[in-house]
C-alpha cells in the first residue's frame, strides 16, 4: 500500500473522574494495535484519544477530594498520559475538552451548523438525569429505581434547554447503517441499534444545560449567542473527533483525515456513537465515519470489577510486575474484541509463562543461539509479505485472530526445531544444518515483523537479534 492512503482512528474520550482502569487500557491497546498495523502497511495514520472534561461527574469527583476542578483535571490527565506512555500507545494527539484553543472553536462551529440547518430549538424539559452516564434516562432504563450501571438513583431535573432535532434523521440513519455505509462491527451491535431505531425511534436530544451559579469557571462551552447555557455532553464531547483535526479553526488535518475510518468504542456508548453523532454530522452536512468497532467490557472472574467484590485489577500493578509488552499481549490476544473479556491475576500469570516466557521468548533464544553458534550472518528478508489471513483479520478488526495467526507460526517453528534437531544435523551435514538454521532465523525475523502492531519493542528486539546474528537478552523472564 502507498502512503497516499489515510487511516484515522479514535478512542472514546474518557471521563476523568477517577484514574484509568483496565477498561481504558483495553480500549487504547486495541486502538494502538490497529494504528500500528496501518502504519506497518504504509498508510498515513492518525490516532486520537483524550478526555471528556466538562461534566458534572467530574465536578463532583473534584469537590469530593477538596480540589478545584481544573487542578483535579490536570492531575487525572497526567495519570492518563503516563499510562499511555507506559503502554507504548502511539497516539498522535491527546484532546481535552477544556482546551479553549484546540476544542472550543470547533464545537461552537458545529453547533452553529446545526442551528443553520434548523435542528436546534429551545424548550422546557423535565426528567430523570443520571450523573454517572451524564444523560437523561427513563423509568424503563432503571432497576428498582436505580441506574443498573451505577447503582444510584437519578436526579429529577426540570429546566429549559436547547434540543437537537435527532428525530428528523431516524430513517436516513437507519438506511446508512443497514447498508453498511456506517459499518458497525460486530453484526450483533449493528442489529442492536437497528432494532432500537425500529422499536423506539429516535427522540430529540437535550443539547444544553443552564449555567448554574456554582458552576466552576473555565468549564463548559458557552452556547453560541446564549451565555446562560453551556453545551451539553453531545455537541461538546462527540465533536472532539473533528475539533482535534482543526475543524472550525485550521482544518488542514480535517481535510486530510476526515471521515474517521473507525471509532473504537465500548458497547455501553453504542447509541451515542451510532445515533446521536451521525445525526449531528448529517445535520451539519459532514461525512459519516466509515465504521464503529464496538468491543465488550473487561470483567474479572466473570464479574464486573468492583471494589465491593474485591476483584478490581489495576493495570498499573500488571505493568509493574510484567511490563507493557505482556499487558499488551494479554489484552490483544486473550480478550475477544466483540465479547466481554475476563482478566484475573491467575490467568494473566498462566498465559504469560506459557506463551511469552516459555513460548515466544524461549523460541527466540533457541533459534538465535543456534544462529550465533553456527552462522556468520543471516540474510534478512528485504521484504516481508503479510499473510493474507493476517491482513483479513485486521481489516475485520479481529485483533485476537491476527495474533493467533502469529502464534501458530511460533508453534510451527518450535515444532520444526524439535522434529529436525538442527543442533544434531550440523554435526553430520554441516551445510544442510546451516541452511536449516538460516531458514529458521529468517522465519523468526518474519514473526518479529508480524508482531510489530502488538509488541513493538519485542518485535524490534527480535528483528535486531536476527540482523546482528546475536542471541537477544531474555525477552520475558519467567514469573
Amino acid at each position: 500500500m502507498s502512503n497516499e492512503k489515510k487511516f484515522y482512528i479514535t478512542t472514546p474520550i474518557f471521563y476523568p473522574n477517577a484514574k484509568p482502569h483496565m477498561g481504558h487500557a483495553y480500549t487504547v491497546v486495541l486502538s494502538d494495535c490497529l494504528a500500528r498495523y496501518h502504519r506497518l502497511v504504509g498508510d498515513s495514520t492518525y490516532l486520537l484519544s483524550g478526555l471528556d472534561e466538562n461534566t458534572q461527574k467530574m465536578v463532583n469527583s473534584a469537590r469530593a477530594v477538596g480540589k478545584e476542578p481544573l487542578e483535579f483535571l490536570d492531575g487525572i490527565a497526567s495519570i492518563f498520559k503516563n499510562l499511555y506512555t507506559e503502554l507504548d500507545i502511539s497516539n498522535d494527539q491527546f484532546i481535552r475538552t477544556t482546551d479553549r484553543k484546540a476544542h472550543w472553536p470547533g464545537a461552537q462551529a458545529l453547533w452553529q451548523k446545526l442551528v443553520d440547518s434548523g435542528d436546534i430549538y429551545k424548550k422546557s424539559y423535565e426528567g430523570l438525569y443520571c450523573v454517572g452516564h451524564e444523560a437523561f434516562v427513563t423509568e424503563k432504563d432503571l432497576v428498582d429505581g436505580k441506574c443498573p450501571d451505577h447503582a444510584t438513583a437519578p436526579e429529577f431535573v426540570k429546566e429549559e434547554n436547547y434540543f437537537f432535532r435527532l428525530s428528523r434523521y431516524a430513517q436516513q440513519l437507519r438506511e446508512k447503517i443497514a447498508s453498511d455505509e456506517l459499518h458497525i462491527f460486530p453484526q450483533s451491535r449493528k442489529n442492536e441499534i437497528l432494532s432500537f431505531i425500529d422499536k423506539e425511534g429516535l427522540d430529540d436530544v437535550s443539547f444544553s444545560r443552564p449555567r448554574k451559579a456554582d458552576w466552576p469557571k473555565g468549564l463548559g462551552i458557552p452556547v453560541p449567542g446564549d451565555d446562560s447555557q453551556v453545551m451539553y455532553v453531545w455537541c461538546d464531547a462527540l465533536s472532539n473527533y473533528i475539533t482535534a483535526l482543526g475543524y472550525g479553526r485550521n482544518d488542514e488535518l480535517f481535510k486530510t483525515f476526515w471521515p474517521a475510518d473507525v471509532h473504537v468504542i465500548g458497547k455501553d456508548i453504542l447509541r451515542f456513537h451510532a445515533a446521536i453523532w451521525p445525526g449531528m454530522l448529517m445535520s451539519a452536512g459532514l461525512p459519516l465515519p466509515k465504521s464503529l468497532m464496538v468491543h465488550g467490557l473487561i470483567l474479572s472472574g466473570g464479574k464486573k470489577m468492583s471494589k465491593t467484590l474485591g476483584n478490581v485489577i489495576d493495570s498499573q500493578d500488571l505493568l509493574t510486575e510484567y511490563g507493557a509488552e505482556a499487558v499488551r499481549y494479554y489484552l490483544a490476544r486473550h480478550v475477544t474484541p466483540f465479547e466481554d473479556g475476563d482478566v484475573t491475576p491467575e490467568s494473566f500469570k498462566e498465559v504469560y509463562n506459557a506463551n511469552l516466557a516459555n513460548g515466544l521468548g524461549n523460541l527466540a533464544a533457541r533459534v538465535m543461539k543456534l544462529a550465533e553458534t553456527h552462522l556468520e550472518k543471516v540474510d534478512v528478508p528485504e521484504l516481508v509479505e503479510l499473510p493474507p489471513e493476517y491482513v483479513e483479520a485486521f481489516e475485520k478488526f479481529e485483533i485476537n485472530r491476527a495474533f493467533d495467526i502469529i502464534f501458530s507460526r511460533v508453534q510451527a517453528l518450535d515444532q520444526m526445531i524439535t522434529q529436525t534437531e538442527p543442533f544434531k544435523l550440523v554435526k553430520t551435514d554441516l551445510e544442510a544444518g546451516k541452511k536449516l538454521i538460516a531458514d529458521m532465523a529468517k522465519e523468526l525475523y518474519r514473526i518479529g515483523h508480524f508482531l510489530t502492531p502488538f509488541l513493538p519493542k519485542t518485535a524490534e528486539k527480535i528483528k535486531e537479534a536476527v540482523r546482528t546474528n546475536k542471541k537477544p537478552e531474555t525477552l520475558f523472564p519467567r514469573k
